[in-house]
């Protein structure tokens, strides 16, 4: 099994910024990329971004250029720099990581609100 557990999230005016971390623990070593997702109210669940192990990333359109991901693998932490925030980016971030044996770990997520 493995835990994850966001920080990070808060209320900020657009234009602002926002570092969210997801702390990775238990079997960790079963997990290659991790990812953050998004849900705004009366909408789906959507990918933010991805990292792997080996520091490969994927974006959501939304997000590239605004929202580096980073990865710390000695401390199992995942990041995301959020910059430049708009009012729709007001949502609550999930961290994520694919299990080797198909399904996910999810986080209990963080709420972002952007004020405009």
């Amino acid at each position: 099994q493995v835990q994850l557990v966001e920080s990070g999230g808060g209320s900020v005016q657009a234009g602002g910024s926002l570092t969210l971390s997801c702390a990775a623990s238990g079997n960790i070593f079963s997990i290659n990329a991790m990812a953050w997702y998004r849900q705004a109210p009366g909408r789906q669940r959507e990918l933010v971004a991805r990292i792997t192990r080996a520091g490969s990333t994927d974006y959501a359109d939304s997000a590239r250029g605004r929202f580096p991901i980073s990865r710390d693998n000695a401390n199992n932490t995942v990041y995301l720099q959020m910059n430049s925030l708009k009012p729709e980016d007001t949502a609550v971030y999930y961290c994520n990581a694919p299990r080797p044996i198909g399904g996910d770990y999810w986080g209990k997520g963080t709420l972002v609100t952007v004020s405009s």
